[in-house]
C-alpha cells in the first residue's frame, strides 16, 4: 500500500529554515543510501518540494534493494523526474556512470533490530556498506559525504544529562549487542581516513532519537508504541520502570539539521543531531496520553519498579556543537510534534 505524502507545511518548514543553504545544490547530483527508510523519506520529501520552490534542477540517485516495491510504496517519490532508483546492495552496488557531487550514507538497520540476525552480520553490513559508498564517492568525485552514524557510540546510556562530542565513554566492544554501535563507530573513522589524500569532504552525523511520519507505531520505538497506543485509545504499557531519560527531535527539524550538516558543516567533525529537552520515559507515556487523549484518562500502566541506586540512565545529546557553528536549533516542541505524528497517520484528537 502507498504511503502519505509528507503533510505540506512539514516540507515547507524544512525550506523555509534551509532555502540558503538549498541554494548551494544548484544543478548537483546527490547519491543516496537508505532512501527508503524513515531519514530517507524525510530527505527526499524535502529536498525535492525545495527542486521545484527553488527551481534547483538536483537530480537523485536512490539506492534501494526493490525498486518495485519502493515505487509500489511511495510513487510520489519514485516517479518524479528528479528520481532515479538504482537496485541493488549497499554492500555490493554498481557504480552508476553518471558524476555526483553529494553522498548522504543513509543505509543500516536500526540498532533495535540486531536481534534478528547474527552480531557480526549486522556488523560486517554497515562496514562494508560503508566502505562501498566510500569507494563510490571518491570514484565519482563527490565534493560532500554525510554519513549517518549514531547517538550510540557514546553507549546506549551515559551517566550524563546530556553527553557532548567530546565525551569519551564508548559501547564495549566485547558485548554482542555492542555490534551496531561499534560498527558504527568504525565506519565513522572510514569516513576520515577515506577524505585523506582526497578532495571529499566528510561530515557524521550522530542522530539520537526522533518522531515524525513514516516512525513505525508498531516497532521498537518507545514514542511511536505510545502513538499507536493513544491512537487506538489503548492503555499506554511500559514494561520497565519509566525512569531512563529520553529526548525527541520532530523529522522536520531532522531534515533541516541534517542539510545543513552536508551542505555547511566543517569537514571530519561529527555533530549530535537531537533534542536536548530530555525527560523519562514516564513523563513521555504522560505526555502523549496528556496530548492525543486531552481529558480521556488514558491509563498509563508502568510494570517495573524503580531502583533509587540504580545509576543515572539517559541519552540525551548536549547539541551546543550544532547551535554555535551552525545555527541549528529545535523549531518544534515535542507536544506539537507528536500532535502532527498522529495527524499523518489520520488520527484527529478532537474526532478519535
Amino acid at each position: 500500500m502507498a504511503s502519505r505524502p509528507l503533510a505540506p507545511a512539514d516540507v515547507d518548514h524544512v525550506l523555509h529554515y534551509t532555502a540558503d543553504a538549498f541554494a548551494s545544490m544548484r544543478g548537483a547530483r546527490l547519491f543516496l543510501t537508505g532512501g527508503t527508510g524513515f531519514f530517507g523519506h524525510w530527505i527526499l520529501e524535502s529536498l525535492l518540494h525545495a527542486n521545484r520552490e527553488l527551481s534547483l534542477d538536483v537530480h537523485v540517485t536512490v539506492l534501494t534493494r526493490d525498486a518495485a516495491s519502493f515505487r509500489a510504496r511511495a510513487p510520489h517519490i519514485a516517479d518524479n523526474a528528479a528520481i532515479t532508483l538504482l537496485e541493488g546492495d549497499v554492500r555490493s552496488f554498481p557504480f552508476p556512470a553518471e558524476q555526483h557531487t553529494h553522498v548522504i550514507h543513509a543505509a543500516t538497520d536500526s540498532g533495535g533490530k540486531q536481534a534478528e540476525r547474527p552480531a557480526y552480520e549486522l556488523a560486517e553490513a554497515i562496514l562494508e556498506g560503508t566502505r562501498r559508498t566510500l569507494r563510490f564517492a571518491v570514484a565519482t568525485g563527490a565534493q560532500r559525504l554525510l554519513f549517518t552514524s549514531t547517538g550510540a557510540v557514546y553507549g546506549r546510556s551515559t551517566p550524563l544529562p546530556h553527553v557532548p562530542e567530546t565525551y569519551r565513554g564508548a559501547p564495549d566492544p566485547l558485548l554482542l549487542h555492542s555490534s551496531y554501535d561499534e560498527a558504527k563507530r568504525m565506519a565513522e573513522h572510514l569516513c576520515v581516513a577515506y577524505s585523506q589524500g582526497t578532495a571529499l569532504e566528510c561530515v557524521i552525523a550522530r542522530p539520537f532519537a526522533f518522531v515524525g511520519a513514516h516512525l513505525p507505531l508498531d516497532a521498537h520505538f518507545a514514542i511511536g508504541n505510545f502513538i499507536g497506543s493513544a491512537i487506538a485509545g489503548a492503555p499506554i504499557v511500559i514494561r520497565g520502570d519509566g525512569t531512563p531519560r529520553r529526548s525527541y527531535l520532530y523529522a522536520a527539524d531532522l531534515a533541516t539539521w541534517l542539510w545543513h550538516l552536508l551542505l555547511r558543516a566543517p569537514a571530519n567533525r561529527a555533530y549530535n543531531v537531537g533534542s536536548p529537552e530530555g525527560l523519562t520515559i514516564a513523563e513521555l507515556a504522560r505526555l502523549t496520553a496528556g496530548t492525543l487523549r486531552p481529558g480521556a484518562g488514558l491509563p498509563v500502566e508502568i510494570h517495573g519498579t524503580p531502583d533509587a541506586s540504580a545509576p543515572l540512565n539517559s541519552y540525551v545529546p548536549d547539541v551546543r556543537r550544532a547551535a554555535t557553528e551552525l545555527g541549528l536549533q529545535v523549531t518544534v516542541s515535542l507536544e506539537e510534534a507528536i500532535r502532527r505524528t498522529a495527524a499523518w497517520h489520520g488520527f484527529d484528537p478532537h474526532v478519535g
